[in-house]
């Protein structure tokens, strides 16, 4: 995992300007899924992980 990427946890806007919590990282780490930062929605995938623009690192992380 590179520190400038996205990771579980974190609070990132999409390049359809969709903000997203980050949910899971699948398949050997080439896809990343994402849910609305609220309640509901549809969760959704990317397999390009440097078009996430993080907003907020995960708390978790950040204790480290």
């Amino acid at each position: 995992m590179s520190a400038r990427r996205a990771w579980v946890g974190d609070l990132v806007q999409d390049d359809d300007g969709q903000r997203a919590i980050v949910t899971d990282v699948r398949a050997n780490g080439t896809v990343w899924v994402l849910r609305p930062p609220t309640e509901g929605g549809c969760h959704w995938e990317t397999d390009d992980p440097d078009s996430l623009e993080i907003l907020a690192r995960s708390g978790a992380r950040d204790s480290r």
